[in-house]
């Protein structure tokens, strides 16, 4: 399905970028053997709209790497005795590397876990409903205990909808002194609880229409203007991998957002950079070439419009470095670039 109508973008019709993203995560998560050939099939299907072009899909590319098996010892080469006990292995010094930034391979995913805590007493969270268009829209609510008015920040989840460590990172929000508003975009689905094939969940946000993925942050921020506690005209957004590219197409299309941080989101349309009137600070890894080659010419288009951007590649940081629960988690990365996006919100929403 396209997207464009007569040269134009088709809001009633899915983002097409953010589509083809999507697919192409899968396929490149299955050749780096971090999705099983199920599980792709599965996502990809829902994307593209059948098994078969799923299939056509994953044929197309090379399959994902697999060790040599371990060679089988057969009945002439089984010992006949008992073995005598080996030398003690000799025990080398650790070889001294230089200092970077430690890979997914070196980082055990899931230690960072929950951060911030739903029942810290510094903070206040809660699930929340909204008025959206047509819909009433679902999210998660955290700020900082007092009346405020505070600066708030809308967060987008990944391809895999509104789960605990988007929650988590809400709070981490709050924690800092902004009302975090994470939005469901699964609410007309009645929301991420509701489904239970989580393989389904990136054709169902893949195939919404472009504009209703604008549209719902558009009502939460609407929402978060109407709250007392909140500072109407001090509002910021940050979206990780699917949420980065859904964080850039609003940049371009509510202009009431101070300040954004996409992580490693896909660009937006370039044609609509002019219409982004927020304060942009761009998160990438140096291993997600797939991402990161996009860098350049969204941070030409910027600098051509007179935009404030700017950007931070990663070493040795892999796309999603920043999901302390997920297998590419490089916890050097993530925090300084959860600090440096707290002081990029600092500078354009307290100031």
């Amino acid at each position: 399905m396209s997207s464009q109508a007569n040269g134009r973008p088709n809001p009633g019709a899915r983002d097409e970028g953010l589509a083809q993203y999507l697919v192409e995560e899968f396929l490149e998560e299955y050749q780096e053997g971090r999705m099983t050939r199920r599980d792709a099939l599965k996502r990809i299907a829902g994307i593209v709209g059948g098994l078969a072009l799923a299939e056509g899909l994953l044929a197309a590319c090379a399959p994902p790497a697999t060790p040599a098996p371990t060679p089988q010892p057969t009945a002439t080469t089984v010992p006949t005795k008992a073995p005598t006990a080996p030398p003690p292995p000799t025990v080398q010094p650790a070889t001294p590397t230089a200092a970077v930034t430690p890979t997914a391979a070196t980082t055990p995913a899931g230690t960072g876990g929950i951060t911030v805590r739903a029942d810290d007493p510094a903070i206040e969270a809660s699930p929340v409903q909204f008025p959206g268009q047509g819909a009433t829209i679902l999210g998660y609510l955290a700020r900082p205990k007092g009346n405020g008015p505070f600066p708030a920040v809308l967060v987008c989840h990944e391809n895999r909808g509104l789960l605990e460590h988007i929650k988590d990172v809400t709070r981490r929000l709050a924690k800092a002194g902004y009302v975090g508003l994470a939005v469901d975009l699964l609410s007309r689905q009645g929301g991420i609880e509701k489904i239970s094939d989580p393989a389904q969940v990136p054709g169902l946000l893949a195939n919404s229409p472009q504009q209703q993925l604008v549209q719902d942050f558009k009502d939460g921020l609407t929402y978060l203007q109407g709250q007392p506690f909140v500072s109407k005209d001090r509002i910021g957004m940050v979206g990780f991998c699917f949420g980065g590219g859904v964080t850039w197409r609003c940049a371009t299309q509510i202009p009431e957002l101070k300040a954004a941080v996409p992580f490693y989101g896909p660009n937006p349309p370039l044609e609509d950079v002019p219409k982004i009137k927020a304060a942009v600070l761009a998160m990438y890894g140096e291993l997600d070439t797939r991402i990161t080659s996009g860098a350049a010419a969204i941070e030409d288009a910027m600098k051509q419009s007179n935009k404030t951007f700017d950007k931070i590649i990663y070493p040795q940081a892999n796309h999603a470095f920043h999901n302390d629960t997920g297998q590419n988690y490089n916890a050097e990365a993530a925090k300084d670039a959860w600090a440096k996006t707290l002081a990029w919100f600092d500078k354009y929403l307290r100031s």
